[in-house]
C-alpha cells in the first residue's frame, strides 16, 4: 500500500478596495501562494473572510467585469427596504455575497493553477471601499 503525506499551506492576502462594487483580479497573488507552497499536485482553495464580498472565476475582460457589476446591482439593488438594512445599510452586499459565494477551488497540476485559457480568479468587493480585506489561500497536495 502506497501512503503519501499531503502538504498543507495557507497564506493570507490583504486587499484594499476603492469602490462600492469592484472586481479585482487576484490570479497572480494566488499563483504566487501556490508556488510558495511547493505543492505540485493538489487543490487550491481561495476563500474570502468577508460576507460582503465574493470569489469568482471568469474571464478578465473589461466588458464582462462591467456586466458582472451591473447584474449584481440589478439583482441586489441598494436602497431597497431589505430587513438587514435596519441594522446596517448593506443588505444588498450580504445578499450578493451569499448568492455568488465566498470561495472557489482550483486544481493544481505541475505547480500551476489549472485554469482555462481565459479564466482568472477575482475578488468581488460588494461593500467598499474597504481596507484590510482578507482572503485565505490554502493549498493542499503533494
Amino acid at each position: 500500500m502506497l501512503v503519501s503525506k499531503l502538504k498543507t499551506f495557507a497564506k493570507h492576502l490583504v486587499l484594499n478596495t476603492g469602490s462600492r462594487r469592484e472586481v479585482i483580479n487576484i490570479t497572480r497573488l494566488v499563483q504566487s501562494a501556490v508556488t510558495e507552497s511547493g505543492v505540485t499536485a493538489g487543490l487550491c482553495v481561495v476563500f474570502t473572510t468577508h460576507s460582503t464580498s465574493a470569489i469568482l472565476v471568469n474571464e478578465d475582460e473589461e466588458g464582462l467585469k462591467s456586466d458582472i457589476l451591473r447584474k449584481t446591482a440589478e439583482d441586489f439593488p441598494e436602497g431597497v427596504a431589505w430587513a438587514h438594512n435596519r441594522i446596517d445599510d448593506n443588505a444588498d452586499a450580504h445578499l450578493a455575497g451569499t448568492y455568488l459565494g465566498p470561495s472557489v477551488t482550483v486544481p493544481v497540476i505541475g505547480g500551476r493553477l489549472t485554469l482555462g485559457t481565459w479564466q482568472s480568479i477575482f475578488f468581488l468587493e460588494l461593500d467598499g471601499p474597504r481596507s484590510g480585506r482578507r482572503i485565505v489561500v490554502q493549498v493542499l497536495g503533494e
